[in-house]
């Protein structure tokens, strides 16, 4: 007797968990799915290039599967942090085919329900010249600037089309909205380069990293004043994303080995901490590229900080993290991240990619973030 009465209770237990769990789903819907990712760009250099593929310099055959599985989840946005061509160049019909590529891979996503939001890349606004010493250097310059807004203002940013495809508004767009020049180390007109809008009491802020100027940076003053404008308006949830990455990932077997490089932020600590307080102070998810492999931090979990950095660079161009230094199997997938926003405040991540060898897609890490 007592071990039926026992059993009944599981049952009711189980029951009212299940009901419960139902409950919640019902009370709080999905206000906004999106995905992100960044760096599908080819490389001339790598061996057995086709002529096709040097003429395109993209991962095809990567992006093209992403693509596909995008579309069988049906995110209303795609959020495309950089380097989705190889550019380097200011040469204008070079430039304007590498996008009319990317472009093209990307209408069908438009078509079939997601709106594609580009972010730029050092790829898209950097050139590469020599110095007097004859050493290599990337910098920005203001010819790639105006090559991009050429080639992606259409998409940054249009309400109507948003709406048609998204079924949603997007409010707080204006595209005098942008970090002045002489703030911020900003040296020239930023216009589609960094902007912001929001989505019901999500504020959506992108940023470009690469400022002809002052490459490898933050527009920190003008997030702030991005952010605190936000959430007079009502927002909760902040996102940032920026090609360059606030905190370079090197696993501990490549530290080791001291062939870690500066990639990101760090090149500037100053602007690094100055944007990441802001980061923790608000809450915000920082998604990001560059680095061609996934990684996911709370950079100042040691120090109470609950914000996340997370990287999600494995795009389709060569991997950052070589075998011998790979810890986790997602260093050298190629990932993208699944983001859903609930009503209730509460957002969910997945991680989702296959191998290099082309194998299933499948979650590689996923996690909540409370209301």
């Amino acid at each position: 007797m007592k071990k039926t009465f026992i059993t009944f209770l599981t049952v009711i237990a189980f029951l009212f968990t299940a009901h419960s769990a139902h409950s919640e789903v019902i009370k709080s819907p999905v206000a906004f799915h999106f995905t992100t990712v960044g760096d599908c760009r080819g490389e001339p250099s790598l061996a057995g290039a086709t002529e096709q593929d040097l003429l395109w310099l993209q991962n095809t055959r990567v992006l093209a599967r992403m693509i596909r599985e995008m579309q069988i989840e049906k995110p209303q946005a795609l959020f495309y942090n950089g380097d989705m061509i190889y550019g380097y160049s200011s040469k204008k019909e070079t430039m304007d085919r590498y996008y009319a590529y990317w472009r093209g891979m990307m209408a069908c996503l438009m078509e079939s329900g997601t709106y594609v939001v580009p972010i730029p890349g050092n790829h898209e606004v950097q050139i590469k010249i020599k110095s007097a010493e004859g050493k290599e250097k990337k910098t920005a310059v203001v010819e790639n600037e105006n090559i991009w807004r050429t080639n992606m203002g259409d998409l940054i940013f249009n309400p109507d089309r948003w709406k048609s495809i998204t079924h949603k508004e997007a409010t707080a767009w204006n595209v005098e909205n942008r970090p002045k020049i002489g703030t911020d180390g900003i040296t020239t007109d930023q216009k589609q380069l960094s902007y912001s809008f929001d989505v019901g009491k999500s504020h959506f802020s992108m940023i470009n990293t690469d400022p002809v100027g002052f490459d490898s940076s933050a527009p920190v003053k003008w997030l702030e004043a991005d952010f605190k404008a936000a959430k007079k308006r009502g927002a909760k949830k902040f996102f940032i994303f920026g090609h360059k990455m606030a905190f370079t990932y090197v696993p501990e077997k490549q530290k080791a080995d001291k062939q870690n490089k500066e990639g990101g932020f760090d090149a500037r600590p100053e602007i690094r901490d100055a944007f990441w307080n802001l980061v923790e102070a608000y809450q915000a998810l920082y998604f990001t590229g560059h680095e061609h492999t996934y990684h996911a931090e709370q950079p100042r979990k040691n120090q109470g900080g609950k914000a996340w950095q997370v990287i999600v660079g494995g795009g389709g161009s060569p991997f950052s993290i070589p075998k011998e230094f790979m810890e986790k199997e997602g260093e050298r997938m190629y990932a993208w991240a699944d983001v859903l926003i609930y009503e209730n405040g509460k957002v969910s991540i997945r991680i989702v990619g296959f191998d290099e060898d082309f194998g299933p897609t499948r979650v590689i890490e996923e996690w909540d973030i409370a209301a």
